[in-house]
């Protein structure tokens, strides 16, 4: 990635230009479907904080687009977490930073992977401290939502993308207290918006029932 310039005091998070760059930037070394995916939850995030009291939708729309950037360093599994951590970190993106490592653990739990670790016992002790030592905000939580309302294709039911990862990754033993976890947060959301979020996502019904 490209190191910010050193003049400029560091920001919580970048601005939608940077934010975009730094997508292309990756998708240029590992292209894939993570990248449509991301796009989708940047826009299921900001439609979402357009009704929410206390969300700015432009911020979420771009720590949506950043979520899985660790995915640079790919083909990659769940180290990706790590790597979107360290690599955003490094720039000076802490609030970026810290929805990439958070993106994935909606009860704050290392138990909550699916599939065995792609990196090493080092890395994943640091990873489960880093993660275990965040104070998880409005934000983390919309992400840990919209991440399981994109697909590639488009924005979807929650229980599309539920059947999705099951079948790309398979289970776990504590993958169905994970989606009790991501049900719950959506009740959160439906509240807070008073309403139904998946009546604000573009294009749910040409995803979920394509």
């Amino acid at each position: 990635m490209t190191l910010p310039d050193p003049t400029l005091p560091d920001v919580a998070f970048p601005d939608l230009a940077t934010a975009e760059a730094l997508l292309l930037e990756a998708e240029s070394v590992n292209p894939g479907g993570w990248v449509p995916h991301s796009r989708n939850v940047a826009l299921a995030a900001r439609a979402i904080a357009e009704k929410h009291p206390d969300l700015d939708p432009e911020r979420a729309y771009i720590l949506g687009l950043l979520h899985d950037i660790g995915r640079q360093t790919g083909p990659n599994k769940d180290r990706h977490i790590l790597d979107g951590y360290d690599a955003l970190s490094g720039l000076g993106y802490a609030d970026a930073a810290r929805i990439a490592l958070t993106h994935s653990f909606p009860q704050q739990r290392p138990d909550e992977l699916i599939g065995a670790w792609d990196g090493t016992p080092e890395e994943f002790g640091r990873m489960v401290s880093l993660m275990q030592a965040a104070t998880y905000t409005e934000e983390d939580r919309l992400i840990q939502l919209c991440d399981m309302l994109a697909l590639p294709e488009g924005c979807c039911i929650m229980e599309k993308r539920m059947v999705d990862v099951a079948l790309r990754y398979g289970s776990s033993p504590q993958m169905i207290q994970k989606w009790k976890a991501k049900i719950a947060i959506k009740r959160h959301f439906d509240e807070a918006t008073g309403q139904n979020i998946y009546y604000l996502l573009p294009g749910i019904v040409e995803t979920t029932l394509g």
